[in-house]
């Protein structure tokens, strides 16, 4: 018999994995802390004492996601690779990891934090997804000034206008895919827009 006061052990990474891939698949607000503990298999108390609550579970579900499927994104501080090739690598990549059907469509970054709804909670898990997509956006930008360093983008290049476009179409992606949008249209697309980063610094 385990001694009085002992916690719980359980698989930390099985659990996020498990928070992460609901989350995924229906959004902050609408998971509901019963749906967490079935699939977590996490009693509450268990629960409250290793997340705090369902937004401390959510923060280390998406860091959990950062760390593995949402890593692709990395790819465009990759400093080794030129600039457009790290932005066609984010591009294509995202949309190949979007379309993955071993997991749920789309971003969870994208798509499980951005409805406003009452209470701390909601708020502090649209902040947790939010600073991703700032940290998302800045890596973007940093690459397009790479682009105008290297010659491949004009010197008067737009440089918050290209990266809205391009991060705009990253978020996109979410949207596109949970509406059916093929992989293939959306490979298309990511091309027609570095085909117009191809069209500067000549």
């Amino acid at each position: 018999m385990s001694p009085v006061g002992r916690p719980r052990i359980f698989d930390m990474e099985a659990v996020l994995e498990a928070a992460m891939q609901l989350f995924w698949e229906q959004g902050y607000e609408a998971t509901s802390l019963a749906q967490l503990r079935e699939t977590t298999g996490l009693s509450s108390a268990s629960l409250y004492g290793a997340f705090g609550s369902k937004e401390g579970l959510f923060e280390k579900a998406v860091e959990h996601y950062i760390a593995g499927p949402g890593s692709v994104t990395d790819v465009v501080a990759d400093e080794a690779a030129s600039p457009r090739e790290a932005i066609a690598r984010l591009l294509h990549g995202s949309i190949n990891m979007q379309t993955d059907t071993s997991h749920p469509r789309g971003c969870l970054v994208a798509l499980s934090g951005t409805v406003r709804a009452p209470g701390a909670g909601e708020a502090g898990a649209r902040k947790v997804v939010a600073a991703r997509r700032a940290a998302d956006r800045a890596r973007i930008r940093a690459c397009v000034v790479r682009g105008i360093a290297a010659g491949e983008l004009d010197e008067d290049t737009d440089v918050d206008g290209v990266t809205s476009m391009i991060h705009g179409f990253l978020l996109g992606i979410s949207t596109q895919v949970c509406d059916g949008t093929s992989a293939r249209h959306l490979h298309a697309a990511a091309d027609a827009m570095l085909a117009n980063w191809d069209t500067q610094g000549r």
